[in-house]
This record gives structure tokens, sequence and C-alpha cells, in this order.
């Protein structure tokens, strides 16, 4: 990791996670491609997350391919917001782990 990406980090690790809404997201890897610490990985939505969309969502996932991001290695992110600005969805966003 270069030093400019970690001065941009504003936590430790395992403080701050990315959050995806799965309404929005359309799996398109831009999160994937900017972030410094693998946190996503672009994937076939699961057949349990997809059973919870609804209608409209059910069929916007078709169109886009079935895929999503999902957070394998969440507790590795360090809050640089770096794939908070590169979703052009707006389907992330940051959190406290544990918070409510």
């Amino acid at each position: 990791m270069s030093n400019a990406s970690t001065s941009a980090c504003k936590q430790p690790a395992g403080v701050i996670a990315p959050v995806v809404n799965l309404k929005r997201c359309e799996g398109k890897g831009d999160c994937a491609v900017v972030c410094p610490e693998d946190v996503f990985d672009i994937r076939r939505i699961d057949t349990a997350d997809y059973q919870q969309l609804g209608t409209l969502h059910k069929f916007k996932l078709r169109v886009h391919g079935m895929k999503v991001a999902y957070t394998p290695n969440a507790d590795a992110c360090r809050a640089c917001g770096l794939c908070v600005t590169a979703c052009p969805e707006r389907a992330i966003t940051l959190a406290r782990i544990g918070a409510p």
C-alpha cells in the first residue's frame, strides 16, 4: 500500500465497515477497483438475499447480471471512503462495526 492511501485512511482496521445496499447495488465493481484494502467481492447475489428483494429490485438485478458487491474483508476497512465516492448508485455507506 502506498503512503498516499495510508494517509487517506481515517481509522485503524476493524472500526468502520462498508455497508452495501443491495437494493441499489448493480455490481459494477467501482468499489472493488478503488479499495486499497481489498474489502469487496463482486459476485452473483446469494439466493437468500435475492429472495428478500421486491419484484422491481429483482428485475433490476436480472438486467444487471445478478451481480452485487459483498464485503468479505470488511474488517480490513480503514474508512478511506473511496468506495462511497466511487459507487455510481450510491449504494455504499460506512458504519461503525457493531453499531445498531
